[in-house]
């Protein structure tokens, strides 16, 4: 019944994974340039299909706002990126992330879905 109500727009999903992936890969890269690290397949895997699950959730987030255009859209994505960053939080405060990798992951995830909400508001 819910599903039956979205009109996700297919193509913002594919460019969103597909920004996520591209923005990873040079975030990380450049986070990781001094540390020599063999990831197994996977792990890329993996990646992937988070991109796509992610770009999934931003469309929502998006469509449910009715946000149109790159602002809206942009305040729109914000949103689960802050939710994301309050989990870091957390996980920082009990000791579990140390507060180098919390900076790194929060300002990621306010980033990537700061832009992609912007995409998804743009392709709206």
């Amino acid at each position: 019944m819910f599903m039956e109500g979205l009109n996700l727009n297919l193509l913002a999903i594919l460019s969103g994974a597909l920004l996520y992936m591209v923005y990873g890969g040079i975030y990380y890269s450049i986070l990781l340039r001094k540390k020599e690290q063999s990831n197994h397949p996977a792990t890329y895997a993996a990646a992937v299909i988070v991109a796509f699950i992610s770009s999934f959730i931003t469309g929502l987030f998006v469509q449910s706002a009715g946000s149109a255009g790159v602002i809206e859209g942009a305040l729109s994505g914000l949103i689960p990126g802050v939710l994301i960053s309050i989990v870091y939080l957390k996980n920082t405060l009990f000791g579990l992330i140390n507060k180098n990798a919390f900076l790194i992951a929060v300002g990621d995830h306010l980033i990537i879905f700061t832009l992609m909400g912007a995409l998804h508001g743009y392709l709206h």
